[in-house]
């Protein structure tokens, strides 16, 4: 377990994953620029220490953003043992309990996960060595990441609210635009828990948003728990130790004793929404404008050495494809233990953004199976977002792109093989015929009596792009076809299926704004690429 963000920065710079950037870089576009460039190394750069900031706190970026790196912020030699440990967990719980012998071997089990569950700071906590209860957040290098951004972003926070009903802790993380010195946005998408937290609410919600600390917060306020299960108790199973928590200054609610900076403070039900945004998102497009609720900041408390952090998301591949590759690894085991017991692996393609695409391996009994796990992952969690499905038989490799294509090539007839559905999409999904309502396409490609031996894969599914992108890389159109198309509105199905993957600004029956693709101004981009080779 790190104590606070300047242990794991020491740890990484022991192990070669830091670079120390000693030149004043601007919270304004620079510490992005510099990080977007560092990101799309390959393997993912390093970790980026930003240590002159016009500030009192230093920068970090990128600090999860290679596999080593995640496995070092998990404290984990591989991604998969995580997978096995929940596995056995799962074998020690659900085996069948025959006598007394079987049942009293569940008490160290019991233990144990008492011993994940959060506990109760003693003594004095470092999130709290200096207090400031007329704090300001020009104070902090808040960064504005892309040139069309509506301002400046807080990009990882960890933010603590309790349920009025239910009394249970979520800690999520959702973007926080500064509106001034006291007040932010607050990114509560309508099917996130926080703006749950909020409807049920009477008058106003305490919030406590935490920066930095042991980075596997970080990793567990992203991670897709089922409603009702702590985060910090999954820190605490993955970390083997458990959270010591502190009552904060001005709200009832309490957080990490090891944070780096914890914000105060409450949104209010009846208060009119901001017009949020625009961002630029995960998805490598602009999101834009909406209405969200305020966040009011009551105090500011940080450690001695405290160190902002911050995520920059854009065109993959950047920081979030790493933490998106420890939950494939993590939540398979609990997906095929409660959706789906054919599942043998899930891959999420980081041109999807996470959502957009997964290819998943079963074990196959009968045809029409794939469309059964289909179902079963569309209605589980934050699998609800995914548009595009692949399904193939278990002597695939789900992670070899050619393979998947050879079974999609030889197995799928579209007028067999194809479901079409509707159901919750991303509320950032810009092609989507509604905000976060749009269409869901599965294409079975397990093995048939049929085969096509001599097809290519054009002559299955045929892609239409702008003329400006008929020459990109492979990477970037499969990366534009998870954006740009809405699988019913956008597919037709021939003798082969052809899907729509251009830009639909002034499409006719369009009606949604069309957002921009992020990108910096070339003049910056070549600054902070010579800033780096220093």
């Amino acid at each position: 377990m790190y104590n606070g963000l300047k242990e794991y920065i020491k740890f990484l710079e022991e192990k070669g994953e830091l670079r120390r950037i000693k030149e004043f870089t601007d919270p304004v576009l620079e510490i992005a620029c510099a990080t977007d460039i560092e990101s799309k190394k390959p393997g993912g750069g390093k970790a980026l220490l930003f240590e002159n900031t016009g500030t009192a706190y230093p920068v970090l970026t990128n600090m999860m953003g290679s596999e080593a790196r995640i496995r070092y912020a998990l404290d984990v030699d591989s991604l998969d043992g995580i997978g096995a440990r929940i596995d056995a967990l799962a074998e020690d719980v659900l085996r069948e309990k025959k006598s007394l012998r079987d049942k009293l071997r569940l008490l160290p089990l019991l233990n144990r996960a008492a011993s994940w569950a959060p506990r109760e700071h003693k003594g004095h906590a470092p999130c709290q060595d200096v207090v400031q209860y007329a704090a300001k957040l020009s104070a902090l290098p808040v960064l504005k990441c892309w040139p069309q951004d509506g301002g400046r972003f807080i990009t990882l926070p960890l933010v603590n609210t309790v349920s009025p009903v239910t009394g249970i802790r979520n800690v999520g993380m959702y973007r926080m635009q500064v509106i001034d010195d006291a007040t932010t946005g607050m990114h509560w998408h309508r099917h996130k828990t926080g703006a749950k937290h909020l409807s049920e609410c009477t008058h106003r919600l305490p919030v406590a948003v935490c920066l930095g600390g042991d980075p596997v917060y970080s990793y567990a306020a992203t991670a897709p728990l089922p409603e009702g299960i702590d985060e910090y108790m999954l820190a605490g199973f993955l970390r083997g130790k458990p959270v010591e928590l502190v009552k904060c200054f001005t709200q009832d609610l309490m957080v990490p004793a090891d944070c780096d900076f914890v914000i105060e403070g409450y949104v209010q039900k009846s208060e009119e929404p901001f017009l949020e945004g625009p961002f630029g998102d995960h998805t490598g497009f602009y999101s834009l404008e909406d209405l969200y609720p305020k966040f009011h900041v009551t105090c500011i408390s940080h450690r001695f050495d405290a160190v902002y952090p911050a995520t920059v998301v854009g065109i993959p591949p950047m920081e979030d494809k790493y933490i998106q590759e420890a939950t494939e690894r993590i939540f398979l085991a609990p997906l095929r233990l409660a959706i789906a017991p054919e599942i043998e692996d899930l891959y999420l393609p980081e041109e999807g953004v996470g959502h957009n695409f997964a290819v998943v391996k079963i074990r196959k009994q009968y045809e029409g199976q794939a469309f059964k796990v289909a179902n079963a992952l569309w209605g589980a969690g934050q699998m609800m977002f995914n548009k595009f499905l692949v399904a193939v038989d278990g002597d695939v490799d789900i992670r070899d792109r050619d393979a998947v294509f050879t079974a999609i090539r030889r197995n799928v007839d579209v007028n067999r093989d194809l479901l079409f559905s509707r159901g919750p999409l991303d509320v950032l999904d810009h092609a989507a015929p509604e905000t976060g309502l749009g269409s869901k396409l599965c294409i079975d490609a397990t093995g048939k009596d049929k085969v096509f031996k001599d097809r290519k894969l054009d002559q299955v599914i045929h892609v239409l792009y702008d003329e400006r992108e008929k020459t990109a890389s492979p990477y970037r159109k499969l990366w534009l076809l998870g954006a740009n198309c809405d699988p019913l509105r956008d597919g037709r199905v021939r003798d082969h299926l052809i899907l729509d993957a251009m830009s639909k600004k002034g499409a006719p029956g369009f009606r949604r704004r069309w957002p921009d693709i992020v990108a910096h101004d070339p003049e910056m981009v070549e600054r902070m690429t010579e800033r780096l080779k220093d």
